[in-house]
């Protein structure tokens, strides 16, 4: 699991290096981008370095999972980024500057990703998003992700209540949930999704 080069009608999706700390930074500074994510924004380019250290480069010398710096061909300059772990849950996830959402950039970076990881032999995929972040419902549901159950954390480092929705994607003819937040939280149930449909 090494995070081959990918590419897409409009995207590359390759390695962050340390020549992408400023986008890095653009992505990571944004209030609003990083509103639904786990991580304050990033205050300036010693911090960003330090997030590209532990979240990049680390993993990128463990070979262990898929980080992707999503790029558009005209420029090669990191405008998101796309992920998936190679441990349970799998965890997939993604962020995008603002300036291109609406665009499909994050359905097209994920079925290719998604390609990916089922021809390197994960059994699935999961991935969470604050249930006030309907457009990541629908980003998952487009993938062919399917809605299991949700439930409510104290989300740190922000030290909030969240209900996250957990959204799941088999590659074998298992239909099994991945039930580990299910049993990590007290307050979980399953909801009617109607705004997400």
């Amino acid at each position: 699991m090494n995070t081959p080069t990918l590419e897409t009608k409009r995207l590359i999706l390759r390695r962050f290096t340390e020549a992408d700390l400023e986008a890095l930074f653009l992505i990571l500074k944004d209030e609003e981008v990083n509103r639904f994510l786990p991580w304050f924004p990033m205050k300036d380019i010693e911090e960003t370095s330090a997030f590209y250290q532990t979240h990049y480069a680390a993993q990128y010398a463990k070979q262990s999972g898929y980080a992707y710096a999503i790029c558009l061909k005209s420029d090669n300059v990191p405008i998101g980024y796309i992920k998936a772990d190679v441990e349970e849950p799998y965890d997939f996830g993604y962020g995008l500057l603002k300036a291109y959402w609406h665009q499909g950039i994050i359905r097209e970076a994920g079925k290719a990703v998604i390609e990916q990881v089922r021809s390197d032999g994960l059994p699935f995929i999961s991935a969470t998003h604050d249930r006030n972040n309907v457009r990541s419902g629908r980003v998952m549901q487009a993938l062919g992700m399917i809605y299991r159950y949700s439930y409510e954390e104290l989300w740190q480092p922000k030290n909030k209540k969240v209900v996250f929705r957990m959204y799941q994607l088999h590659f074998t003819d298992s239909d099994d949930v991945y039930d580990g937040y299910w049993k990590r939280y007290e307050n979980h149930f399953i909801e009617e999704l109607d705004d997400e449909a």
